[in-house]
């Protein structure tokens, strides 16, 4: 197969949902803005673009009607760019990236374009209607199961302390805060957000401002501080609102191609996409996910743990990203560079693609070769994606 490689991939900042800084933003906005962000960073003609993949955990109502068609389109792009909308819960962006990857491996497009987007705002965990299956929900209630409780059966499970989530949890707030003082999120595009104001007369005037960071970072947080917290899951449990991802809204964009389109556009590619893998495993510890699924993308890239020099481990839940990193021997110092999902969000089904675009500037910065993405999966799976950072061909 062919080699498909990375020539841009960029992402909008993440935004606290109902209290953020897009709360009145549509999640159409926000991925039109990026996708067209996208290309002209990546200096080529959108024409140029065979499809867009784009991933969404909850491709309703806002998110709904195929955004993967609509966010094109509205981002100017031609009628002949034409658009799917891709669903693996919190994998979303990065199935979406590797199906765009695939396209292009397979020979059957030259440039492709892989997304995600989730605004948490106008698109609730859950969707606005869920309806579980009633026979099955009886028979398997835990292929319906909050993902709260998950975390508090991987903690019970296998031996995971309040005490070391909320240093993880602290951790990932002080990365994320040097980060954003240190200028390392190179990867954000400033963005168009809207609010809007009420007049004098009654009516309201729509008015835009940008949006230049992640605004959930919690400046102060302490071990001690948030120790005082109870998790909402289970009496006595670990998992609380400081230690587990935000639900936060954004988008990000990944722009593929192959050798001969790099050459034919003259495109310079920052990273070609290795191997990816999904993996099963207990929906009620859907968590661990990440453990079967990275070997098992390393056993089909020929590599090793060792051989990877920056991992974006999605932090669903501290619980669960300790018990992977422990399990499969992580050296720590190699996660989540910059600050988690803790400490800036999880927007579902953009995750995949925000921590693409992370992990290739993390890879710049640090002159790092390899890098993963990988995520727990809600209904119990795990998801890997190995990236080789490239100087030309």
């Amino acid at each position: 197969m062919r080699e498909a490689y990375i020539v841009q991939s960029v992402r909008t900042p993440g935004c606290k949902n109902k209290r953020g800084q897009f709360k009145e933003t549509r999640p159409e906005d926000l991925l039109s803005f990026i996708m067209k962000s996208c290309v002209e960073k990546a200096g080529i003609d959108a024409a140029e673009i065979d499809d867009i993949m784009c991933g969404s955990a909850f491709p309703e109502g806002e998110q709904g009607l195929n955004i993967g068609r609509i966010a094109g389109q509205m981002a100017g792009f031609p009628d002949s760019v034409s658009g799917a909308t891709v669903n693996r819960f919190c994998a979303s962006g990065i199935e979406a990236i590797a199906l765009a990857a695939l396209r292009i491996q397979a020979g059957w497009s030259d440039v492709a374009m892989g997304a995600g987007i989730e605004s948490m705002t106008f698109v609730p965990m859950g969707g606005n209607t869920p309806r579980p299956h009633p026979e099955y929900s009886a028979v398997k209630p835990e292929a319906y199961i909050s993902m709260g409780v998950t975390a508090e059966n991987v903690a019970s499970r296998f031996g995971v302390g309040r005490q070391e989530c909320d240093e993880f949890a602290v951790r990932s707030v002080n990365k994320a805060l040097k980060a954003q003082e240190e200028g390392y999120f190179t990867e954000i595009v400033p963005t168009p957000a809207h609010k809007f104001v009420e007049q004098a007369d009654g009516t309201f005037k729509k008015e835009t401002f940008i949006v230049s960071k992640d605004d959930g970072v919690r400046p102060g947080t302490t071990v001690e501080g948030i120790a005082r917290l109870n998790s909402p899951f289970k009496a006595g449990g670990v998992a609380t609102a400081a230690n587990s991802s935000q639900t936060t809204d954004g988008a990000a964009a990944t722009l593929l191609a192959s050798k001969e389109a790099c050459e034919r556009l003259g495109l310079k590619p920052m990273a070609k996409l290795v191997t990816y893998a999904v993996a099963g495993c207990k929906s009620d510890e859907m968590g661990v996910g990440p453990k079967y699924a990275i070997p098992k993308a390393l056993e089909k890239a020929g590599l090793k743990i060792e051989d990877i020099d920056v991992f974006e481990l999605n932090e669903a839940f501290a619980t669960q990203a300790i018990h992977c990193i422990k399990e499969l021997n992580i050296d720590e110092a190699k996660v989540n560079l910059c600050g988690g999902a803790i400490a800036l969000g999880h927007p579902l089904g953009c995750t995949g693609a925000k921590l693409t675009a992370t992990l290739m500037a993390n890879l710049e910065r640090t002159g790092g070769k390899y890098g993963i993405v990988s995520m727990c999966i809600g209904g119990g799976m795990g998801a890997c994606a190995i990236f080789e950072r490239v100087d030309g061909f």
